[in-house]
């Protein structure tokens, strides 16, 4: 299986680096891992309704450009379904069974994500209604990402 991880900015901090490398490193057994960073829209603090579109739409061009057209596609929405590790499991697990070798993840940037890319998507996923840093959702999403393998492999790992 192929899994595409595309996040809008570049990684800064050292935490995150190492903590996503370290799940990237599990996830050799099970998968061969894509990370994909996408130039974030530089934009001022302020920004008026169509500013944020414009904002949006900028990034969302550069993701959809990294995207190939067999690719399943998850968005990840605040407005997504919320799913339990199991059941999350269980779709990843699906997926592969049926014809869907190529799983992209797309995290948008601090403004989410353009509606061309929510259309392109197959289904939107939510981590909850918190709002998080979209570098820390690239940890976070690893790590569920690993956990579902593990899940499947029947390893205790996730209880």
């Amino acid at each position: 299986m192929n899994i595409k991880i595309i996040g809008v900015g570049k990684l800064k901090e050292k935490y995150l680096k190492q903590g996503i490398a370290e799940y990237a490193k599990r996830l050799d057994t099970f998968c061969k891992l894509e990370l994909v960073e996408v130039a974030d829209e530089k934009a001022p603090e302020k920004l008026s309704a169509a500013e944020m579109a414009t904002v949006k739409e900028k990034e969302g061009a550069r993701i959809l450009a990294k995207i190939k057209e067999r690719e399943y596609v998850y968005a990840l929405a605040i407005e997504g379904k919320q799913r339990a590790s199991e059941e999350f499991a269980a779709e990843l697990d699906h997926l592969a069974t049926y014809g869907h070798s190529a799983i992209t993840f797309v995290i948008g940037g601090s403004l989410g994500l353009s509606p061309a890319v929510m259309k392109r998507s197959d289904d939107q996923l939510s981590f909850g209604k918190l709002t998080l840093p979209h570098q820390l959702m690239r940890l976070v999403l690893i790590e569920q990402v690993y956990r579902g393998f593990m899940i499947n492999a029947g390893s205790p790992y996730h209880k």
